[in-house]
């Protein structure tokens, strides 16, 4: 402990953790983050919400939903595109499921209380991504 103290003091940090591998509940959580953050502005209004939606679907407690949303904003960061995500999810998810989380990405959006243009472009292409139906996402 005292080694990294003095290392950090020297402006030298430890390795950096490698992150794990996605799967479909980190790829919704990296999801969400890079719905949030499609607008440019992210804020601690959407981590909140995206901190309740994990808690709630995956039954963690608020610190587990917290570190699990801190590890997917590292992955959302390090992706290559919301594709990997989406098929990750589509693969591994049924469609009522799908749906769910369709509904917890918009609450993201909505989570600030604006909705703009970027978010709204980003939720249609993760939508068509997770092969969500015309019908079922006018009806949601």
């Amino acid at each position: 402990m005292f080694e990294s103290l003095i290392n950090r003091l020297k402006g030298q940090s430890a390795a950096p953790k490698e992150l794990p591998e996605p799967d479909e509940r980190l790829a919704l959580g990296a999801l969400l983050v890079r719905v949030a953050k499609s607008d440019a502005h992210y804020d601690a209004v959407e981590i909140g919400e995206i901190d309740r939606i994990l808690s709630k679907t995956y039954g963690l407690n608020p610190v587990e939903a917290a570190k699990m949303r801190a590890t997917c904003e590292k992955l959302e960061a390090q992706a290559p595109g919301t594709p990997d995500f989406a098929l990750l999810i589509r693969q591994n998810v049924d469609y009522p499921h799908r749906l769910e989380m369709l509904q917890a990405l918009r609450r993201v959006i909505d989570a600030d209380g604006t909705t703009e243009e970027a978010e709204s472009e980003t939720l249609l292409e993760i939508e068509n991504m997770l092969g969500i139906s015309a019908p079922d996402r006018i009806e949601l």
